[in-house]
């Protein structure tokens, strides 16, 4: 090429997101604290069908909104929305159905609200898509919950679509009935479309599956999959589901960016909905629950540290604060080989916290804890330790 090459402006300032930097950069034979991905294996069950469909079927294209027997398994999840195989799309990962969602509603000079701290994909699918991200705090002062009425004050006339997560990634928290409520009463009269991620939302601590805030809210896109609750990331099988009149415009988009989703990874995904499924997902809960709650432990116990208990995901996010910038610190661990992610990277809420995934045996996670403690052992605090 004569010149120098210039990507698209809607790519501009775009990089690839802290998240994987750190974990590109890492020694090796680092434990990893960082990456969402659970470590337990696939259901039988699910990697069975699989084995099936290649041994004994042509796996050619599916329609472009998936097997119309999975779609029907996925709308059941959603019977308050009266959803019909119609209103769902079979995507490759949540992550797809959270792009197809957010560039099919988001046009230029929109306002779409986002979390804070909240996933890192949300603002950046919104500057490619042409908008411009607005965030609504979940403080950090106070463990990461709704803050309705600072909520409320973001909401304008040019909103268009709010994203929200429950359980949170970072922060493993869930929106409690209260905040989906007042959720929605704060936009009913907006015209606002809600995009509400609820990938992790069968990785539950508490007694019941947290609610959705589709059940509150008709004008909502629901983007979910089973790449975490059944530890299925690499067979890329997500779904949007959602009114008509989006779901088919969102189709369009689908079949020019990925035609259809892997058509094994749907044929096994028919297994999700199985007794045997459902005792994984229950066992998964259980393994996630205990790692939690030992790992809470260890920070406390063991480096003095403040945690943030989540309700559901696998993540905390642990006070850093009094060593310095959530940055400066996971720089820090990185080098004693533990991978991190600074809590900054998820917005203003963040910063002073990292966030630490528990997706690692409980052996993994002691050595990282006692790798943290000799690493902080070389920062000089700023304060006394928090309480």
């Amino acid at each position: 090429m004569s010149q120098a090459f210039r990507p698209a402006r809607r790519l501009v300032g775009i990089e690839k997101s802290a998240i994987r930097q750190f974990f590109d950069r890492a020694p090796a034979g680092s434990i990893n604290l960082g990456l969402g991905e659970p470590d337990l294996p696939t259901p039988d069950v699910i990697r069975q069908a699989a084995v099936r469909a290649i041994q004994g079927e042509q796996n050619g294209y599916t329609t472009h909104a998936g097997l119309p027997a999975l779609r029907e398994r996925v709308a059941s999840e959603y019977p308050h929305m009266a959803a019909g195989v119609d209103r769902v799309i079979v995507t490759a990962g949540s992550q797809e159905a959270l792009y197809l969602a957010l560039t099919t509603l988001v046009d230029e000079g929109d306002e779409v609200l986002v979390p804070d701290p909240g996933f890192v994909a949300y603002p950046t699918i919104v500057r490619m898509a042409g908008g411009k991200p607005v965030s609504y705090r979940l403080p950090g002062a106070r463990d990461f919950e709704l803050d309705i009425d600072a909520f409320r004050r973001q909401i304008s006339p040019r909103t268009k679509v709010v994203v929200c997560i429950s359980p949170s990634n970072p922060t493993g928290r869930v929106l409690a009935p209260r905040d989906l409520e007042a959720m929605a009463a704060a936009l009913r009269d907006s015209g606002a479309i809600v995009v509400s991620d609820e990938i992790y939302r069968d990785l539950y601590f508490g007694a019941a599956r947290p609610g959705s805030i589709s059940e509150y809210y008709p004008a909502t896109v629901v983007v979910a999959g089973l790449s975490k609750s059944l530890s299925m990331t690499g067979w890329r099988l997500g779904w949007l589901v959602g009114p008509a009149d989006i779901v088919k415009s969102a189709l369009v988009l689908h079949g020019y960016v990925t035609t259809c989703a892997s058509a094994v990874s749907q044929k096994a995904a028919l297994a999700a909905w199985t007794p045997e499924a459902e005792t994984a997902r229950e066992g998964m809960r259980r393994t996630f629950r205990e790692r939690r709650d030992s790992l809470l432990s260890l920070l406390g116990g063991t480096l003095g540290l403040k945690a943030v208990p989540p309700d559901g995901a696998f993540y905390t996010m642990v006070n850093v604060a009094i060593y310095g910038s959530s940055l400066a610190v996971a720089e820090t661990l990185l080098g004693r080989g533990v991978i991190t992610v600074p809590g900054g990277t998820f917005g203003a809420e963040g910063e002073g916290f990292l966030r630490l995934s528990f997706c690692a045996a409980s052996a993994a996670l002691e050595e990282g804890v006692r790798r943290m403690g000799q690493a902080l052992a070389q920062l000089k605090p700023r304060q006394e330790l928090p309480v």
